[in-house]
């Protein structure tokens, strides 16, 4: 229909299919040099017969009532047939590619539509564009960001010294493109060719070259992709790669990679959700914990430990959530433990599935949780409502997974069973029941971690939220980079700085949009962001 306003006002596209010229003024025009109708003629043959060869325009309107023909169905020397009525005769000619111009009858556009996702030039004209992310530098305790503009602008305050290890750490979900294409209703607003696997990864890759960031963690890598493309161009850029696919049969998984030049792997550490002898862990989700060295030329060389994860996404299921965290802490605790029972420097990153100020988040951040009398679908924060929901048993999970409340991995503390005349001893039973009942009735979930974000989640002058993420259907924060730090002030409201000592200081972070701010590129993904979440960067400095 939108084909058939151009006819009918005398416009058609450009060949770039970018804008619209006349095609006819107020006197007739020429097809070629040597073919020439009156306007008024060609609009009553269009009418009076039916053409079969129309144009579609997917996910608009059906048909136009003109033949729409593409520069692929003309050869050099084509000669246009007649195309409508017999009594409107056309002289057959030489047809040549010079002879085309702005006045031509019929469109030869290098532009095809070739999906119901695609729109007219004019619709997505108004989509394009880049948006801009600053960086921001909190060193020092400046309350006052300097806000600077690329990579390569330097803050005084942030410069590097003999005493100080300074490094980069991006978390980035890239959409594993098999996730796409399960959950197309996610995508309804892109333009279908900016969904290809083809368009969007040399995107990512671009994205990743401009940050240069020292470690990257990567979630929702697909193992084929990440075998082909993703681990052969990484390498090409000085990284080492490590992958750890999801269980079960999803085709996904994490990764974390290093610049060769700054780091030495000392350990990997997998982490699987999945334990077939425990109904509660029946999802596949997984984490991945290096153990990294400094390259520096330091005699007691101190060691980071990075955690990357993407936990379960289902709202509902907050018990999940937890207990893949509380697996992934025990985790990183086991890891970082150092021979003085203190713990190194930890960075955690990841696509969490639960919102700021939410029980999970606060449990992070705040090393502590009693999630007596919480409604299940509340522990993310995704739920906006808890009616009909089920409340967290206690404990959340059964003693045989090996971890205690406070997150770490514990020796099982039932006692082996001797057998006495086939009974049990009394000083036995009683042993037992007191660890049981103790299990039963703790709802205090801890860990020994001093964990800070990344961002504050909100404009600290608009108290407006930061976005990580954003499709057909939401636009929230669930990403995230935590790292080691002690607290020294807490923010009193919504986006205030807090002073961060001590473990690793925060240097740096590229700047979150808002929900308004991706709206003005079509949300996520788009012709310049090829994932349905913003990568997360920071620059982290390790006092020696």
């Amino acid at each position: 229909m939108e084909a058939w306003r151009c006819v009918r006002r005398g416009y058609g596209r450009c060949v770039v299919g970018r804008g619209r010229y006349p095609m006819f003024p107020h006197h007739s025009r020429s097809l070629g040099g040597d073919w020439t109708t009156p306007w008024e003629d060609l609009q009553r043959c269009c009418w009076n017969r039916h053409i079969s060869s129309c144009m579609r325009w997917p996910g608009h309107y059906s048909r136009a009532p003109y033949p729409y023909l593409s520069s692929r169905h003309f050869s050099l020397k084509w000669r246009p047939p007649c195309l409508f009525a017999s009594r409107t005769q056309f002289p057959y000619c030489n047809w040549r590619s010079g002879h085309l111009n702005q006045t031509s009858l019929l469109h030869l556009s290098s532009y095809s539509m070739n999906s119901e996702g695609d729109e007219p030039s004019s619709k997505r004209r108004k989509h394009r564009g880049t948006i801009e992310r600053n960086w921001e530098y909190v060193c020092n305790h400046n309350k006052e960001n300097a806000k600077i503009l690329g990579d390569k602008n330097v803050d005084p305050k942030c410069e590097d010294s003999e005493n100080n290890f300074d490094f980069s750490v991006m978390s980035y979900n890239i959409l594993s493109q098999d996730l796409l294409e399960d959950n197309s209703h996610l995508y309804r607003h892109c333009r279908r060719p900016v969904l290809h696997w083809s368009f969007r990864f040399p995107n990512i890759l671009k994205e990743i070259k401009h940050f240069d960031a020292d470690v990257l963690c990567l979630q929702e890598v697909q193992e084929d992709h990440y075998g082909a493309e993703i681990r052969p161009s990484l390498e090409s850029l000085g990284y080492h790669c490590e992958y750890k696919m999801r269980t079960g049969r999803k085709p996904d998984g994490c990764a974390i990679c290093f610049k060769h030049s700054k780091f030495s792997l000392l350990s990997v550490n997998p982490v699987e959700f999945y334990r077939r002898d425990i109904p509660l862990l029946d999802r596949d989700n997984i984490g991945l914990v290096l153990l990294l060295q400094p390259k520096i030329p330091c005699a007691a060389s101190p060691t980071i430990c990075v955690a990357n994860t993407h936990l379960l996404y289902n709202p509902r299921r907050g018990d999940i959530k937890l207990t893949q965290l509380a697996m992934l802490l025990a985790e990183i605790s086991s890891v970082a433990h150092q021979k003085d029972g203190s713990f190194c420097p930890i960075v955690m990153c990841g696509d969490f599935n639960s919102v700021p100020g939410s029980p999970l988040y606060s449990f992070i951040k705040e090393g502590r949780l009693n999630y007596e009398g919480l409604a299940i679908g509340k522990v993310s924060g995704q739920e906006q409502s808890s009616r009909g929901q089920r409340i967290l048993s206690i404990p959340i999970w059964p003693p045989n997974l090996g971890i205690s409340q406070n997150c770490v991995y514990e020796v099982q503390q039932v006692p082996k069973v001797e057998k006495s005349d086939g009974d049990l001893t009394q000083t036995q039973l009683e042993k037992t029941e007191v660890v049981v009942t103790a299990e039963k009735l703790s709802s205090n979930l801890q860990h020994h971690f001093s964990l800070s974000s990344v961002y504050s989640h909100y404009f600290p002058d608009t108290g407006i939220p930061e976005v990580t993420t954003c499709h057909s259907r939401s636009a929230i924060t669930v990403d995230y980079i935590f790292y080691s730090a002690e607290k020294e002030g807490v923010a009193e409201h919504p986006g205030a700085e807090v002073a961060l000592v001590g473990g690793l200081k925060l240097l740096a972070r590229l700047s979150l949009l808002t929900e308004q701010d991706l709206q003005t590129v079509n949300g996520l993904p788009n012709e310049n962001n090829s994932s349905d979440h913003l990568p997360l960067l920071a620059k982290f400095r390790l006092e020696l």
